[in-house]
C-alpha cells in the first residue's frame, strides 16, 4: 500500500508532531507498505492519508477527502485537537474527526474527551518504546529529575524548577530540562530561571540519544504539561524503569493508569514540591512509583503498537 504521512510540522524540526510523522512512517514501513511524509497534499498517488493533527492538517483532509470520497483517511489526534481546538475552533476541528474512517487516539481515557458520536471509529493505539542499552545510574552527588519536553504554555515547562526553588537549603535535588524554546521570551524565561535558580539546568534542544542518557542517569522524570494527547516520553520513561511525577491530567493518567502513586494537580508548584521532597527523601516511594509504572510497561511494546496499526489497516482494506 502506498501511504502518506501529513504533518504541518516542517522536515528539520524537531516539534512534537513531526517526531510523531516520522516515527509514523518507519513504523508503517516495518509493516510493508511504502511511505512518505508530506507537509501538504500534492498529486502523488496515495491509498491512504494518515493525518497527524485534525485542526492543523484540516486542509489536506479535507483536499483528501473531496478529491478520493472512498479512499482511507486516518486522523492522529493531537493533545491540542482533544484539549484545545475542538473548543476553541470546532467547526475545522470536528469536521476533520467527521471526515476521518478511523481515529486514532494515543491514551486510554481519549474516548471520553472527544464527542460520543465518533466513539465507533476511534482506535487507541499507545505509542510504543524500547528499553535503554543497559542498566541506569543515577548520580550520586545530585537528586537529578529530568523534565523533557518544548518550553511552551501547554507544557508548563517551568512548573519543576519553581518546586525546586521551595524545598530546603539540604536537598541535594536538580532539575535538568532537555527542550527548544518555543520562542525568544520562554528562552529568556528558562535563561533567568537559571540565573536566579542554581537547582535548574536548560539543555535546549538535544538529539533523542542524550535524552536516553539522562533517563539512565536520573533518578525521576517530571512530566508537569497542562494537556497532553499521550506523549510518548512518558511511555520511554516507564519502559527505561524512570519514575515518573506526573500532572493528573487525561493524557498523563490514561497512559500510567488511575492508581499511579505520583500524581499532582496540574499547575500546583506546592503539590510538585512535595512530590519531589518525598521522592528525593523516601527510596521506598520513588521505588513504588516505578513498580507501579512497570505493569504498564507491556502497553508500549513496539511489537503491540505494530499489531494494533496492522489490525487498523486490515480494517480499513
Amino acid at each position: 500500500m502506498h501511504i502518506t504521512v501529513i504533518t504541518p510540522a516542517a522536515a528539520r524540526s524537531r516539534s512534537g508532531n513531526r517526531v510523531t510523522a516520522v516515527r509514523q512512517a518507519r513504523l508503517l514501513q516495518d509493516l510493508g507498505h511504502r511511505v512518505r511524509v508530506a507537509q501538504s497534499l500534492d498529486a502523488g498517488h496515495a491509498d491512504l492519508l494518515v493525518a497527524i493533527h485534525a485542526w492543523r492538517s484540516r486542509e489536506a483532509v479535507a483536499a483528501w477527502r473531496a478529491r478520493w470520497p472512498r479512499r482511507p483517511l486516518v486522523v492522529l489526534l493531537a493533545g491540542t485537537d482533544v484539549y484545545r481546538f475542538q473548543h476553541s475552533h470546532p467547526e475545522e476541528t470536528l469536521a476533520s474527526m467527521a471526515a476521518a474512517d478511523r481515529l486514532v487516539g494515543l491514551h486510554d481515557l481519549v474516548a471520553g474527551d472527544v464527542p460520543a458520536r465518533f466513539a465507533s471509529k476511534l482506535r487507541v493505539i499507545h505509542q510504543s518504546a524500547r528499553p535503554l542499552p543497559g542498566p541506569r545510574r543515577p548520580s550520586r552527588r545530585t537528586f537529578d529529575v529530568c523534565v523533557v519536553g518544548h518550553l511552551r504554555e501547554e507544557k508548563d515547562p517551568l512548573r519543576a524548577a519553581l518546586a525546586a526553588r521551595t524545598l530546603p537549603g539540604s536537598s541535594r535535588l536538580r532539575v535538568v530540562h532537555l527542550g527548544k524554546a518555543h520562542d525568544t521570551a520562554w528562552a529568556e524565561a528558562a535563561r533567568a530561571e537559571m540565573a536566579e535558580n542554581p537547582r535548574y539546568l536548560w539543555r535546549g534542544e538535544v538529539p533523542h540519544g542524550e535524552v536516553r542518557r539522562r533517563f539512565a542517569r536520573c533518578h525521576a522524570m517530571v512530566m508537569s504539561s497542562r494537556m497532553e494527547g499521550g506523549a510518548n516520553v512518558v511511555s520511554e520513561a516507564v519502559v527505561a524503569d524512570l519514575p515518573v511525577l506526573a500532572s493528573g491530567i487525561s493524557g498523563n493518567v490514561g497512559l500510567l493508569g488511575e492508581e499511579h502513586p505520583a500524581y499532582y494537580p496540574a499547575g500546583d508548584t506546592a503539590a510538585l514540591a512535595s512530590l519531589l521532597a518525598r521522592a528525593e527523601r523516601e527510596a521506598g516511594f520513588l521505588e513504588h512509583v516505578r513498580t507501579h509504572a512497570a505493569t504498564r510497561a507491556h502497553l508500549f511494546r513496539p511489537e503491540r503498537e505494530r499489531q494494533r496499526w496492522s489490525a487498523l489497516l486490515t480494517e480499513l482494506a
